[in-house]
């Protein structure tokens, strides 16, 4: 029996053959085009955490995060059922890319001033994903998004009404709209959604690259203007190398093995899957990156000196966040065992003292070891237990023994 699945001619409209799913479609250009503005979001994120690495910087960036995080995986949901490949598709959904710009380029002063720009370039992102939706030819997935839109208007309305407001009722606006959006699948349901297994995992997967991009930028700009010498490339190594454990660890099998369990998944369990898997366990990950490439960049330029809490944490408590969305990620969709990555993250968290006490260095070092050998060591657990080879044969034929027992000549 066929399954139902989207072609990459038009994932709006529905297919019975079974081989389409295998083939997928892909991310288009113009879809990474509109993930090049959320490299400049995520960006501005990371330069308000290093610049106050603190509890309030940090609620800031989790609450602009939180919103910008639903829309964004909102318009990932909207390409995978509306493919942007008509001009007028198009062209609305470089407005949508416009009103991210204006939302990331408030992000600095969102909470000081520019919060009403922040809340009018969301708003604008809202309007432009319920608009573009509704032109999908799924008639499921229309009266979803219909049931969805006031949820996300009003989360959007939440937001501009704290950017008009400004001081403290700010913050607790967007804390509301950021409730309301994680609420919002369980109030408004999310029956009649489709997923197209290939495109969602790369589309999430390519952010998550972009993401990961950013702590790599970091280690640049914390070094600039420093001498270089061997022990400035060393830091700068052991920067890189984190980076590349945390990818790793991603992109070491679990993109494709989430592709193989929505695949495998009934077409109406996918949407239910998605959600946990790309919406609420991706919200981790992403701050978890956030927070080590704001941690590298304010540090890396003097790592051998002791840091402060807040940047050890940032360090520290940015590959535990990781971590643990991985964990999150893996048992939403019932992958590889949960529970390793998990303890790896609170291990993670006994980096900090040694960043306040030794430096950056040794806690970089730290780090890239954990998720060096936590890499290695989920490979063996992993692993199948190796078979145990039977007896051979003896090398002549058994005869009968003197007693009813055998013997070989």
């Amino acid at each position: 029996m066929g399954v139902v699945s989207v072609p990459a001619q038009g994932r709006g409209e529905l297919t019975t053959a079974p081989e389409s799913e295998a083939e997928g479609a892909r991310v288009s250009t113009l879809e990474l085009f509109f993930d090049l503005v959320f490299v400049f979001t995520i960006t501005q994120l990371t330069s308000v955490l290093a610049g106050e690495p603190n509890g309030r910087g940090l609620l800031a960036v989790v609450l602009m995060l939180g919103v910008i995080w639903w829309m964004y995986g909102g318009y990932a949901w909207l390409t995978n059922a509306v493919p942007p490949d008509r001009p007028e598709a198009r062209l609305l959904l470089m407005v949508g890319m416009a009103g991210f710009l204006v939302v990331a380029l408030a992000i600095p002063r969102a909470f000081s001033g520019a919060g009403l720009a922040f809340g009018l370039g969301y708003l604008v992102v809202t309007l432009v994903h319920a608009g573009l939706f509704t032109r999908t030819s799924t008639r499921s997935a229309v009266r979803a998004i219909l049931r969805l839109a006031p949820f996300n208007l009003a989360s959007a309305l939440l937001v501009l009404a704290g950017g008009v407001a400004g001081g403290d009722a700010e913050y607790v606006l967007w804390g509301l709209a950021f409730a309301l959006q994680a609420a919002t699948p369980f109030l408004s349901g999310i029956g009649g959604f489709r997923v197209e297994p290939a495109h969602f995992v790369e589309r999430h997967g390519l952010v998550v690259i972009i993401v990961l991009g950013e702590s790599v930028v970091a280690v640049g700009i914390g070094v600039a203007g420093e001498p270089i010498d061997l022990a400035l490339v060393g830091v700068a190594v052991l920067g890189l190398a984190l980076a590349a454990g945390l990818w790793w660890l991603y992109f070491g099998g679990d993109d494709e093995r989430a592709e193989r369990a929505l695949t495998a998944a009934p077409p109406e369990r996918r949407p239910r899957l998605g959600l946990y898997s790309y919406g609420y366990a991706h919200v981790p990950i992403v701050l978890g990156v956030v927070a080590v490439a704001a941690g590298v960049k304010r540090s890396i330029g003097h790592a051998f000196e002791p840091q402060g809490l807040g940047l050890a944490l940032l360090l520290g408590g940015g590959v535990a966040l990781y971590l643990a969305g991985e964990a999150l990620f893996r048992r939403s969709l019932r992958m590889a065992p949960a529970w390793f990555r998990a303890a790896a993250g609170l291990v993670a968290l006994a980096s900090v003292p040694l960043g306040m006490l030794v430096g950056a260095v040794a806690q970089l070092a730290f780090l890239v070891a954990l998720l060096a050998a936590a890499i290695v060591l989920e490979k063996r657990l992993a692993a199948p237990p190796a078979t145990i080879a039977a007896p051979a044969p003896p090398p002549f034929p058994a005869v009968p023994g003197p007693r009813g027992g055998t013997s070989s000549t």
